[in-house]
């Protein structure tokens, strides 16, 4: 869980950057190295106007994947797309040997960020000889009826992959009020019900332009097991840049579906 600075902008430092924290991943014998959100720009940098580019083939996805095939390691890390004159804010898996498994494009976006990112319409899994793999990306998590996250448990997903970009007010007091109980109240849930992973990596930094300018990226990346435990969190604060580890073994589950029909007997589906 690679909880990393992200200079707003700053595209060729961030993604050094990031390739520099998956080696030491690798080093330390990772076999996944999960990014946050949007990491070679940062959530809502304008600059996705004029240096957002294609997956797989443009440069920030090619250098993930270059990274991939170096370490033997699979990498997931959120992108920013530009497909036919569209942005998308996207994600994707790419395996060990530098093939992209996964490419999500978000479904949830948040209304103040729409006018730079179009939506995507589809959800896709990757099954690997680590377990079933699902990609999100931060805000799909609570979609209503965390119906996103529910379809990849559908889907038959041992794990889903979260790149995030968490910010709060430039005065939030974290100690007054503990950053977190969003994510715990969508992970706890459908990670039980679908006896799944699920993995959220947040970055850390200011946001220096776009519309919450002034907010600060804060960490607490998190990991919930298949009993809706929080396993791993991530330290909070703008500069709490973090390598976190946490050793996922996927359980055997329920015939595939049960926590879906759990889910809409209890009034919570849409």
């Amino acid at each position: 869980m690679i909880q990393m600075r992200i200079e707003p902008g700053a595209l060729a430092e961030n993604l050094e950057h990031a390739v520099a924290l998956v080696a030491e991943a690798a080093s330390h014998g990772a076999t996944v190295a999960v990014l946050p959100e949007a990491l070679p720009l940062g959530w809502t940098d304008p600059s996705a106007r004029t240096h957002a580019d294609a997956i797989p083939d443009g440069n920030a996805c090619v250098t993930l994947r270059a990274a991939a095939e170096r370490h033997r390691i699979w990498i997931c890390g959120g992108l920013i797309e530009r497909v036919e004159g569209r942005i998308f804010n996207a994600a994707v898996l790419i395996d060990p040997v530098g093939a992209v498994r996964v490419h999500h494009r978000k479904l949830n976006e948040l209304e103040i960020a729409q006018d730079l990112y179009a939506l995507g319409d589809r959800l896709q899994v990757a099954r690997t000889p680590l377990g079933t793999f699902g990609v999100m990306i931060c805000a799909d998590a609570f979609a209503r009826g965390q119906v996103i996250s529910r379809t990849l448990g559908r889907m038959g997903a041992d794990v889903i992959l979260s790149p995030s970009s968490w910010a709060v007010p430039a005065h939030h007091d974290h100690r007054a009020q503990p950053y977190g109980q969003l994510w715990l109240d969508n992970y706890q849930p459908v990670a039980r019900d679908f006896q799944m992973w699920i993995i959220g990596v947040s970055n850390v930094g200011w946001i220096r332009r776009g519309p919450w300018t002034g907010r600060k990226c804060i960490g607490c990346s998190l990991a919930v097991n298949p009993d809706g435990e929080a396993v791993v969190t991530g330290p909070y604060g703008h500069d709490a840049e973090c390598l976190l580890y946490v050793d996922i073994r996927p359980r055997s589950r329920p015939a595939r579906g049960d926590g879906w029909e759990r889910w809409w007997r209890s009034g919570t589906g849409a």
